[in-house]
């Protein structure tokens, strides 16, 4: 296996609807480019080229995986935006990243100001043509395990989107 190059490393986005990822995202991509893999992205996609409004299941997640492994192969830094709930999933990103030998961040965005985070949930506009976004009790249902493993825990409440991408790129620096 060849070694792990600066450009190789898999920044996992996770945490429930509202609590900043996709804004944390724009910010890492905007410093470094890099591929951008977001998870809603996909599965809108996927629904619009079935035709079928529905739940994907895993399909999402799944695709998102090949083209985290196809592209972390070619040496590119890849920023995967996800709720990334279950421990499965999780483990997946991880697979993927041993599998490229490619450095891996985790990182969770949690909202710990609740009035806050509902206020992003029911302000913010689609920014995907035709994609419904969740309500705040959808936000408040979603399936959402927890960690059991280490991660970097980003408090979006407590922190702005620019001290999220440093915080982020000082983990990466640890490796």
């Amino acid at each position: 296996m060849r070694s792990t190059s600066e450009n190789e490393t898999l920044i996992v986005l996770s945490g429930l609807p509202g609590t900043g990822k996709t804004t944390i995202a724009r910010e890492l991509v905007a410093r470094a480019p890099s591929v951008y893999l977001r998870i809603d992205a996909i599965e809108h996609a996927l629904k619009a080229a079935s035709g079928n409004a529905e739940d994907v299941g895993p399909a999402g997640y799944v695709v998102a995986y090949a083209l985290a492994r196809s592209n972390l192969a070619l040496g590119m830094s890849v920023v995967a935006d996800c709720v990334n709930p279950l421990s499965v999933t999780r483990e997946a990103w991880r697979a993927v990243a041993a599998e490229t030998s490619s450095h891996l961040v985790e990182v969770e965005v949690v909202c710990s100001d609740v009035v806050e985070h509902r206020r992003r949930v029911e302000n913010r506009e689609a920014d995907i043509a035709g994609f419904a976004l969740p309500s705040w009790d959808a936000v408040l249902r979603h399936d959402y395990e927890a960690w059991g493993t280490s991660r970097l825990v980003i408090d979006s409440a407590l922190v702005s989107t620019s001290e999220a991408a440093d915080l982020i790129w000082r983990r990466m620096r640890e490796r």
